[in-house]
């Protein structure tokens, strides 16, 4: 069976959504609908377009001047299964991986949805929280809200706490 992932566009070379050289695809469909989202047209479920996850792959692989991907949205813990395959394969090919969630860290490992636990355990970086517009501070690196938190993913779960990622 083909994976496919819904996605609401792709840009193939970003120096702003996360460190170093990136390939960021932005998933369709968003349950927040944060006032102020920076990606209003990602919230419908019924948008964008369907991609399979070896095309998309075979787009990252071909610059290898690429650190990793970002994935954002939209919410890509709503297509958390997918969105993990993905994830593993780019590591799989020696990249790293960053994710956007509206979502906390506490709320993902302790949830019982499907691909929610895989999508974080091949997270390197995760940027968790609501994006909040009262809290909106463009001077922040990697994130929108000063209430969003910077996450090093693979300490998270060896430390059994959040650690905060040092980019």
């Amino acid at each position: 069976m083909i994976s496919m992932l819904q996605i609401a566009g792709l840009v193939k070379e970003s120096i702003v959504d996360g460190p170093g050289f990136r390939f960021v695809v932005f998933t369709q469909g968003c349950k927040h609908h944060c006032p102020g989202c920076h990606n209003p047209h990602t919230h419908s479920f019924e948008g964008g377009t369907s991609v399979s996850v070896d095309s998309l792959l075979e787009q990252i692989l071909k610059n290898p001047l690429l650190d990793g991907i970002t994935l954002s949205g939209g919410e890509p813990f709503e297509q958390a299964g997918v969105c993990a395959e993905l994830a593993a394969k780019v590591h799989a090919s020696g990249l790293n991986v960053m994710t956007y969630t509206g979502y906390t860290v506490e709320v993902i490992q302790n949830s019982s949805r499907e691909g929610w636990r895989s999508l974080l355990g091949e997270t390197d970086i995760l940027v968790d929280g609501r994006f909040e517009l009262d809290k909106k501070n463009l001077l922040l690196k990697f994130k929108g809200s000063e209430n969003q938190r910077i996450i090093d993913v693979k300490k998270t779960l060896r430390d059994e706490r959040v650690v905060l990622a040092e980019i």
